[in-house]
């Protein structure tokens, strides 16, 4: 749950605001109707909607989602699971009584334990499933490329364990990485520049599946 919630905000504060949804309706769906968690989710998911919608210009769809999400948040804590529930309660208040507001200013930011992240402060793991969930979102990216290119920044990962296993406590991994950790975080969290980043990174993957292609082929 607090993974899902992670990855989500930081989408949604990258700016991928109908993107955020697809990191919570897989935990929100089995949860049960009414309980804390699944209001918690079901209202984030409408407020993100409601913002798609006003962004889009879509008044009246973002009037009444902006309604729908405020009914689903309203009994919750002002900070259920560190999220700035109050704050958003406020936003819709606002949002659903003059849509067009929302052309005026930019869409609240969510917040986690006081903290409005986005994926370069996302673990590599939660940032690869940002970037996973992005790359479904966008027609102009193909999928398998971004798995290969997490699958080869575990890789990374493992390696750079390996060597230093008896050096005490690991780092944690960061947009700066080189490779296709940095690259990973980059797709994520770069939303203006992430066309450029994919043809980088894609480039990349092609040139590491023709190393494995090649090295295969040695024993067949």
């Amino acid at each position: 749950m607090d993974d899902a919630l992670r990855v989500g905000i930081a989408v949604f504060n990258a700016g991928d605001h109908r993107a955020a949804h697809e990191a919570w309706e897989e935990v929100w769906l089995p949860l049960d109707e009414g309980a804390p968690d699944e209001r918690l989710l079901h209202g984030l998911i409408q407020y993100t909607a409601a913002v798609h919608h006003a962004r889009r210009r879509n008044w009246s769809g973002a009037g009444r989602l902006a309604g729908s999400a405020r009914r689903y948040l309203a009994d919750l804590n002002a900070d259920a699971r560190g999220v700035n529930v109050g704050e958003v309660r406020a936003y819709l208040r606002r949002l659903a009584a003059d849509p067009e507001f929302a052309e005026r200013r930019r869409p609240l930011a969510l917040r986690v334990d006081s903290d409005a992240i986005d994926p370069t402060d996302l673990t590599f793991e939660n940032a690869a499933s940002a970037a996973t969930l992005l790359a479904a979102e966008y027609d102009a990216f193909e999928a398998s490329v971004v798995a290969d290119a997490v699958r080869y920044a575990r890789a990374e990962l493992d390696r750079e364990r390996s060597a230093t296993a008896d050096a005490g406590p690991t780092r944690r991994p960061q947009r700066r990485d080189p490779g296709f950790v940095g690259m990973v975080f980059d797709f994520a969290a770069d939303r203006d520049r992430r066309s450029l980043v994919y043809d980088r990174l894609r480039a990349h993957v092609e040139r590491r599946r023709s190393t494995e292609r090649d090295a295969s082929g040695l024993f067949e």
